[in-house]
């Protein structure tokens, strides 16, 4: 009976380990492809400024928001399977990576914004996750994705123009992920993962 108990949860520990690692790769990944975003991907490309994309009637944001609502999501899963070490750690190596995809200024301001927007996230979300996985993951990524905006926009650009459109971009993305977070936050209690 204990072998059988011991054998049931090192098949969930796996279980959390691997997902936390695609998590986390995931998560990685995003750093990168947001900053390759700004630069190469919009409906409009400003001079000396970013690619930008519509996320509401008259609004645009640089495109990267489309990443970096994900991202907000995907570190608070990170926390969830592999824990806060984890995250901070995956945002330093989403910086490094995006030196190999983006000029140097907009790595500079994404790793700042992110690194501060991520430790004001984990403030949220950490006391939140015990009472409810859905609503830490929503609010924190809410205050996450405001300050990470917030100082990206001013490091990268020296300007706060886009904010409106940084802010509804990616609380847009965090709203559609919210069913996934949902689903694994039940999944995660069926499976013994919670």
């Amino acid at each position: 009976m204990t072998q059988s108990l011991s054998t049931a949860q090192a098949s969930i520990d796996r279980r959390r380990l691997m997902e936390g690692a695609l998590a986390c790769a995931a998560f990685i990944l995003t750093v990168p492809a947001a900053n390759w975003m700004i630069g190469t991907v919009g409906t409009v490309c400003v001079p000396a400024g970013p690619c930008l994309i519509p996320v509401a009637p008259g609004l645009m944001a640089p495109s990267g928001v489309l990443m970096i609502g994900l991202a907000l999501v995907l570190r608070d899963v990170v926390q969830r399977r592999l824990g806060v070490a984890w995250s901070a750690l995956a945002v330093c190596v989403g910086a490094v990576l995006s030196g190999l995809v983006a000029p140097t200024p907009l790595v500079v301001a994404s790793a700042v914004a992110f690194l501060v927007a991520e430790f004001a996230d984990l403030a949220v979300y950490t006391p939140l996750q015990r009472r409810g996985f859905v609503r830490a993951v929503f609010l924190s990524s809410l205050v996450g994705l405001v300050v990470d905006s917030m100082l990206f926009l001013w490091i990268a650009f020296g300007s706060l123009d886009y904010l409106a459109g940084q802010v509804v971009g990616k609380a847009g993305m965090v709203v559609l992920s919210l069913p996934a977070a949902l689903w694994l936050r039940q999944r995660d209690e069926r499976l013994g993962l919670a």
